[in-house]
């Protein structure tokens, strides 16, 4: 390797632990690490075991990131006195050189990453909803689309995905869909997919063979269930029942079992037909609704577009977070960070990490 080609790799690695170190707010961790730590030598520590799992999890957690920023500081050390060794002319250090830069970029991309998810309710579950936009057949084909790309990414990272709402297109796809995902970091993950997306293709309803352009809208929630402390009165909400439907009849139960509840001062609606009972069904209903009103309380009391929610988007041209295009070309391009691909299948098949990571790196000013 050209000792200038070192040279690059030392400044960037400077420059990403500096501004990790600043973003992860290093010292704060440890002065929490210290008190927790004061805290466990209490007799009386364990008396309240949720609150000591709280702290457990702290510490770890605590003890993880600084361990992990101190080896990246001494692998840099490590990489600069090499460096210095091979600028003597020590022409064998090539080989552990190289070692070294792949070490250090993979423990830097990965805690990157790793501390980026580390937002208030970047732990929770994700509540995903998908409605198409202008387009109508074409774009409800295009839900479906979306749905089994976020399925399969699912699958990929052994999450849990549960459908609480299903609704068939009229001729084809999906006319409107929710859904929860379970795993590790759920949210914090999927929380940069919110907004439309765009599909640019030739039509395979169309007997031209036209080319097409479809939008789907994304809505991503945190489920915040077990924190929420909003209380919803029955004054304010207005309860349906109805029957039950989903695609081929075999997502949904099909009785009357089905619940929509619209919250009257703010106009959401949340509906559920999943669960085997109205009382179930009711139960997850207000569940994702308090969420949903805790997450807006969040937005009007910080005053911005852009805090857990993510900016509100109209579902049309011009409005897009990203476009998938399949016709006259390959390429599957993010508008807020630029980051493209243009092998589409298997983004399509749910390998969206590089657009995950793009974004979360950019909300931080990362590379």
């Amino acid at each position: 390797m050209e000792n200038y080609e070192i040279v690059k790799k030392l400044e960037e690695y400077r420059t990403r632990i500096v501004e990790l170190r600043r973003a992860v707010k290093i010292e704060e961790v440890q002065d929490l690490l210290t008190a927790d730590e004061a805290l466990m030598t209490d007799p009386d520590f364990y008396k309240d075991m949720n609150s000591a799992q709280k702290v457990l999890k702290r510490v770890k957690t605590g003890k993880d990131i600084i361990e992990t920023h101190r080896n990246l500081v001494e692998l840099l050390e490590e990489l600069e006195l090499y460096f210095e060794m091979h600028k003597n002319g020590e022409a064998e250090l090539d080989s552990e050189i190289e070692e070294i830069i792949n070490k250090i970029e993979n423990e830097l991309g990965d805690f990157e990453i790793k501390m980026l998810l580390s937002h208030e309710y970047d732990d929770c579950d994700a509540i995903v909803e998908l409605h198409p936009g202008a387009g109508g057949t074409e774009s409800q084909d295009w839900t479906q689309i979306l749905f089994r790309m976020y399925t399969r990414y699912v699958e990929r990272n052994n999450f849990k995905l549960e459908i609480v709402d299903y609704l068939d297109g009229e001729e084809a796809g999906i006319k409107s869909v929710t859904f929860v995902v379970s795993g590790e970091k759920a949210y914090g993950k999927l929380k940069g997919e919110q907004g439309v997306h765009r599909l640019v293709r030739i039509s395979p309803f169309d007997s031209n063979s036209r080319r097409h352009t479809s939008f789907c809208a994304c809505t991503v929630t945190p489920a915040i269930e077990d924190d929420v402390s909003i209380e919803v009165k029955p004054e304010d909400i207005r309860v349906d029942t109805y029957r039950s439907s989903g695609a081929g009849g075999q997502k949904v139960n099909k009785t009357d079992s089905a619940i929509r509840i619209t919250h009257l001062k703010t106009g959401i609606v949340v509906t559920c037909q999943n669960e085997r009972s109205q009382i179930q069904n009711k139960e997850r209903a207000l569940a994702i609704l308090k969420s949903k009103l805790y997450q807006l309380e969040l937005e009007e009391k910080e005053k911005k577009l852009k805090t857990i929610k993510g900016e509100a988007s109209q579902n049309s041209f011009g409005s897009q977070i990203r476009s998938y295009v399949f016709h006259p070309y390959n390429l599957i391009k993010d508008h807020r960070t630029n980051f493209e691909i243009a092998n589409v299948g298997p983004v399509m098949d749910g390998e969206i990490e590089g657009f995950i990571n793009a974004y979360l790196k950019s909300e931080f000013n990362l590379r």
